[in-house]
């Protein structure tokens, strides 16, 4: 065991101080040179270190980690070319104790969950308005069961605190996840549910629905779990049916919309996801703060779902095609599950067509004539559905770049690889400052009435209740057909299987965020991955459903920590 005993992540940091702005939502703003014990005990220092407590969202979500951890090694996202954290995606020896991104999620949600405590327990000293104390209390109690809800489904068993760490910790226990659930997850959301309003002034604070939502998601969660109790499921479905019914939130009119990608322009601030009337909780973020540098992470899923366009004749990058780091790649598998004749949804968030913008790349002729120009087609996208009429003569026929995943023909043809595959476009920014700006204004939709009409026929499966299950999933069926496709889209009950529902969750929640935890909650992960991953499917072992616990925690730790099935231990003698 290491003797030189750091302080583990469980230490009180301040964060950020995040203040008020005009526009009225949440936005971080650096506190500086102030002592926490002090500052803390002023009513704007406590204030400061509420809305700091908010701060680990931003660090996980919308960022590379967030989308790494529960996009890759699943069965619909395996990994483009580029980026050093494919262990997620291949199972193999590079996810281990020491990888970086499993360090970092454990010390981001407990760095928030120490603040949360910080806040809790410091809120006595504090001389402010009794019910804006109550309810600022109960803002991070929501913040704390989350955190600890995110732990523990990557982690499983793990470290509980409800009290404060301020000095050097060398200790840590490693309760069950039974016990977290019991003792913090529940009892925490189940307060924010009783006593946080049903809206907030300052938009990103969370609200009453957006409670009854992680409630519901939780008593879901560990409806699966042997230590489940009997009224999870139906209990979450009362959750969730609150959410969809009590508080005027209605679905987009249509798929695009909601991600507001007509003509793919978003207006200045669309970050505000808040005037979207379909979400129910946004981390936020601010054109303001990311395109000046001021808020370091911003929303970044606009880079890592796109291939290397800006390689191929006739294109360069530009900020409307978005700068391609080639991270995540549609497998053959989800490909294939959208069926565009009544569909909509692919092609109202997938990329067919990008337009020569780089007249130094168009190929000519023998007679050194440009074979298109600029402003015409450079590259298409069949898609799935369209890919078979493409073969080698239509493609050589063509004078721009056509894109299938058929195997290389003699000449020049293009298909699909690890740089070149179909382009999910939902988080594309086109109001970034420059080509190269990797910070994008876009909020990150954590909560939405699609997912609740979904994850309430999930609860009605673990009940039984096929009928229930099967008109929930036709309300987003519904809005993602075409116009006249509306019946043709109907399932009936005995359609309404946990299967299908997992690919209607792949068809409506694409890159989302949210595709690991579902499967690991519903006990399909390892079945789906090696069905339907082939980068994946090799390695993939049953003790993959957890994370490894970071090894700078099991050196940091007097005694050492235990560490999870299947992963090395190692340490020093």
């Amino acid at each position: 065991m290491n003797i030189n005993k750091k302080i583990i992540a469980f230490t009180l940091v301040l964060l950020a101080g995040v203040s008020q702005s005009c526009e009225d939502y949440l936005q971080e703003e650096l506190v500086s040179d102030v002592s926490a014990a002090t500052y803390y005990s002023t009513p704007q220092g406590w204030e400061d270190g509420v809305r700091a407590t908010y701060a680990a969202m931003k660090n996980f979500f919308g960022v590379e980690i967030g989308f790494t951890m529960t996009a890759f090694g699943t069965d619909v996202h395996t990994n483009g070319s580029d980026g050093g954290h494919k262990g997620f995606n291949f199972y193999d020896n590079q996810l281990a104790p020491d990888t970086r991104y499993a360090r970092e999620a454990w010390q981001f949600f407990y760095r928030g969950i120490n603040q949360a405590n910080a806040m809790i327990n410091r809120a006595d000293d504090v001389e402010l308005d009794q019910e804006v104390k109550d309810q600022r209390i109960l803002e991070v109690r929501f913040l704390r069961g989350f955190y600890y809800f995110m732990l523990t489904r990557f982690y499983g068993n793990i470290h509980l605190s409800l009290e404060e760490t301020e000095g050097v910790e060398i200790t840590a226990n490693k309760t069950p996840a039974s016990e977290i659930y019991s003792q913090a997850i529940i009892p925490d959301l189940r307060a924010a549910v009783a006593g946080l309003p049903n809206e907030q002034t300052d938009l990103g604070r969370v609200t009453k629905p957006a409670a009854e939502y992680l409630l519901g998601l939780a008593l879901l969660t560990r409806s699966y779990q042997p230590f489940a109790e009997g009224t999870d499921a139906a209990e979450a479905e009362t959750l969730f049916s609150n959410v969809i019914n009590n508080y005027g939130f209605t679905l987009a009119e249509n798929y695009r919309a909601l991600w507001g990608l007509d003509e793919l322009s978003l207006p200045d601030n669309v970050g505000g996801a808040e005037d979207n009337s379909e979400i129910i909780f946004a981390v936020q973020n601010a054109k303001g703060q990311v395109d000046e540098g001021l808020d370091r992470d911003g929303h970044r899923g606009h880079l890592y779902f796109l291939m290397e366009y800006d390689k191929l004749p006739g294109m360069q990058r530009d900020i409307e095609n978005g700068r391609p780091w080639k991270r995540f790649r549609p497998t053959p598998y989800h490909l294939s599950l959208w069926n565009r004749d009544m569909d909509r949804r692919y092609d109202e968030t997938y990329k067919s067509v990008w337009y020569a913008n780089n007249e130094a790349t168009i190929p000519t002729d023998e007679a050194g004539n440009l074979l298109f120009e600029l402003g015409d087609t450079a590259i298409y996208i069949p898609g799935p559905d369209m890919n078979a009429k493409w073969d080698e003569a239509a493609k050589k026929s063509t004078p721009y770049v056509v894109l299938t995943p058929d195997p290389a023909f003699d000449g020049d043809i293009w298909f699909y690889n690890e740089k070149l595959y179909p382009t999910l476009a939902k988080f594309l920014d086109n109001t970034r400052p420059n080509r190269q700006h990797t910070q994008g204004q876009r909020d990150f939709v954590l909560m939405r009435l699609g997912e609740a009409y979904l994850l309430r026929a999930e609860a009605r499966l673990q009940q039984g209740n096929a009928g229930g299950a099967a008109e929930d999933i036709n309300v987003i069926r519904t809005r993602a057909a075409w116009d006249g496709m509306e019946e043709a889209m109907q399932i009936t009950a005995d359609q309404a299987t946990l299967d299908f529902l997992l690919e209607e969750r792949a068809r409506e929640m694409d890159g989302e965020g949210h595709r690991w935890f579902t499967l690991t909650r519903t006990g399909t992960l390892v079945e789906r991955v090696r069905a339907h991953n082939p980068e994946a499917s090799p390695n993939i072992q049953d003790y993959h459903v957890l994370r490894p616990i970071p090894q700078e925690q099991i050196d940091r730790t007097e005694g050492g920590y235990e560490q999870n099935p299947g992963y090395p231990v190692s340490g020093d003698s």
